[in-house]
């Protein structure tokens, strides 16, 4: 079985690569780990100009209709330049939950926006501290009005739309929240990373509609967090094999007694085991690709497989990458600390890696008994 990604995909990779080379720069991500703007608008624009924000987003809803494929070699090219944009945030969980529970209405207005690069929206799961599950979920709706606290919330200080988890008389439900509305305050909460955006949103009584019908249940919340497992697990991929490339590339050029640092064995094996752990991350992540494509019955356990094995490669190569520099590596003016950074951000969000371990254990148990 070929697991590869098609020509198609092939050659939008290329188009990123170049595109992102020129206009996404280690410059363009200091200005926002540095600065007061919270993402890169220009940026942000540009892509949906380039039409990749409506890639796997079906053409009746002015998408590219790409598919999945397309959606993670995106996401791997983000990854590798730590785009700081809210693309998993608003491609890869809100416009997903839109697309799996909303309604033709909700889809017709909503997924146009996003398309277009109108609408920043966000998927507001977590309340404080914690592993992603159904007793984790206290926000209550209760005719048509919504109250308690989502924190941290990715992109939320700069989303106008909120898909948030919470329950009715039925259970777990999906809602949406108009971010500008009454009732909805909103505070920064600062994080390692602080290229990526992250807010706590508080609603007291404010006003929101129950996603599609309503009645999806945690079933349908665990569903999205796999879809979006894959596709973080390729941006983690894409920074592990950039944090690999600048560790090589500083080893073969930085001189100590008289030869190159990569000529020393040390460093041959710190290499040595990012370029492994890299390339079983991303292994993993193809299948998981493949089984996003086609709906596939492991899609679960693929899922949970790529996130944790793409976790581990993007902290190893990260640390391994400021270790290889030495002295300067872990200093402001090298880059090697941008991908530090994200690669702890990244192996929180959507939960922790024992969470995802504990999900491949579950998984693998369940078959096992089937």
């Amino acid at each position: 079985m070929n697991f590869d990604f098609s020509d198609d995909s092939k050659l939008l990779r290329e188009q990123a690569q170049r595109f992102l080379g020129e206009q996404c720069t280690p410059k363009v991500v200091r200005h926002v780990l540095e600065g007061d703007a919270p993402y890169s608008s220009a940026l942000w624009q540009a892509m949906a100009e380039m039409g990749w924000l409506g890639a796997a987003i079906p053409d009746r809803y002015e998408g590219a209709g790409l598919g999945y494929e397309a959606l993670c070699v995106l996401a791997e090219e983000l990854g590798r330049v730590l785009a700081p944009v809210p693309f998993v945030s608003t491609v890869c969980l809100a416009a997903e939950a839109i697309l799996a529970a909303g309604s033709e209405a909700q889809k017709r207005e909503y997924l146009p926006k996003i398309v277009r690069g109108e609408l920043i929206a966000t998927f507001a799961l977590a309340e404080g501290p914690g592993e992603p599950r159904e007793p984790g979920v206290r926000a209550r709706l209760t005719d048509g009005r919504i109250t308690g606290s989502k924190w941290p919330a990715p992109d939320g200080s700069i989303a106008q739309l909120a898909v948030v988890t919470t329950r009715d008389e039925s259970g777990v439900v999906l809602a949406l929240v108009d971010l500008a509305a009454p009732g909805v305050t909103r505070s920064a909460v600062p994080m390692v990373d602080p290229s990526a955006d992250h807010a706590r949103l508080d609603f007291d009584n404010a006003p929101a509609a129950v996603l599609g019908t309503g009645g999806h249940g945690w079933d349908m919340v665990r569903r999205l967090l796999d879809r979006a497992a894959i596709l973080t697990a390729f941006a983690q991929v894409g920074g592990a094999t950039a944090s690999l490339e600048m560790a090589t590339a500083y080893a073969k050029e930085r001189f100590a007694f008289g030869r190159p640092i990569g000529s020393f064995q040390a460093i041959k094996h710190k290499l040595a085991d990012v370029y492994v752990a890299t390339e079983l991350a991303r292994s993993n992540a193809y299948y998981g690709a493949w089984a996003l494509s086609v709906a596939a019955a492991d899609l679960p356990l693929a899922a949970a497989t790529a996130r944790v094995s793409a976790s581990d490669a993007f902290f190893l190569a990260a640390k391994e990458n400021i270790q290889v520099h030495g002295g300067v590596g872990f200093t402001w003016d090298y880059d090697c600390h941008l991908y530090y950074r994200r690669a702890k951000l990244l192996a929180l969000s959507l939960g922790s890696p024992r969470y995802w371990k504990d999900r491949v254990v579950s998984e693998l148990e369940t078959r096992n008994a089937a």
